[in-house]
């Protein structure tokens, strides 16, 4: 019997949501940082086995949205959760009872969908029964379908979730060709590697002030060639981009590559140009330019 299924993974910003995705995958297909709000899109990886495909849903961190970027970020998540076959809510596993989390709970309540609650960090604890003091109220609000503590970093416990997310599924078509590992085409994984080596490099206001975008993408016979814009919201961002005699645009440059050409495997040349587009992630032009459009309620 051929099984196969959507997994939706969902729960507050910086819980380890891409962190996971990578480790079910055993390949990068997101991109991770200690930044909240690193993912923006719904993004999926293909999982295949030989008798099975599931389907692993990225999403945005859900939290109080201060933009309307942020407020499409957390209903993009929201939505998610009505159309798949499974839920996987990750909580941090060092943390107490969070409103947040409870929050998200109430959210739940209402779908008819399975949901596993996941604790993920779970190498950073050593004290257990505080864990399960802090894993108990949210049991008591929510009948979850099963409970696991992972590490998606180390990959702790991973394989036995998997075993169980594979079990709860029903028999289904395989809705992706062998060989795909994303619904997402290759550009989309270009810009979010390049995103993420701003992320890692730059600090305070500029991390969640970028988006990028891909201008020209040329398949030689040697090579692939990129071109990409970033664009910032002020011209002092813009500075800090380019850093001192472009010194951060080519380190950017240079991280983003490495993970390209692994991704492609053929070597790679690419050029990257830093733009302003003044308070972008606040006008809806720019937001449906750059392909954050409004989900349906």
């Amino acid at each position: 019997m051929f099984k196969s299924g959507f997994i939706a993974i969902i729960g507050e910003p910086n819980v380890g949501k891409s962190t996971l995705l990578n480790q079910l995958m055993q390949r990068k297909v997101a991109i991770v940082s200690d930044k909240p709000q690193t993912t923006r899109n719904v993004f999926s990886g293909i999982y295949n086995d030989e008798d099975s495909q599931m389907i692993f849903m990225d999403t945005p961190g859900i939290h109080k949205a201060k933009t309307k970027l942020g407020d499409y970020m957390t209903r993009s998540a929201l939505n998610t959760i009505k159309a798949v076959d499974l839920v996987l809510f990750l909580v941090n596993a060092y943390d107490d009872v969070k409103d947040r989390n409870m929050a998200i709970l109430q959210q739940l309540k209402g779908i008819e969908t399975p949901v596993f609650l996941v604790a993920n960090k779970i190498d950073a604890i050593k004290d257990f029964r505080r864990l399960k003091e802090a894993l108990d109220p949210y049991k008591e609000q929510f009948d979850f379908k099963g409970v696991f503590g992972i590490s998606a970093l180390r990959g702790d416990n991973v394989n036995h979730l998997l075993e169980d997310i594979k079990a709860e599924l029903s028999e289904g078509p395989q809705f992706y060709m062998d060989g795909e590992i994303s619904d997402r085409p290759d550009t989309f994984l270009f810009q979010e590697f390049i995103r993420e080596k701003i992320l890692e490099l730059t600090k305070e206001e500029v991390p969640h002030s970028v988006m990028v975008m891909i201008d020209q993408v040329k398949h030689k016979k040697k090579l692939t060639e990129i071109i990409a814009s970033i664009i910032v919201e002020r011209n002092s961002q813009k500075g800090i981009i380019i850093g001192k005699g472009g010194s951060m645009l080519k380190e950017i440059g240079t991280l983003a590559r490495a993970d390209i050409e692994n991704l492609l495997g053929r070597q790679v040349f690419l050029e990257l140009f830093v733009k302003v587009e003044a308070d972008w992630r606040n006008r809806e032009y720019y937001l449906k330019d750059y392909g954050y459009k409004a989900e349906k309620e």
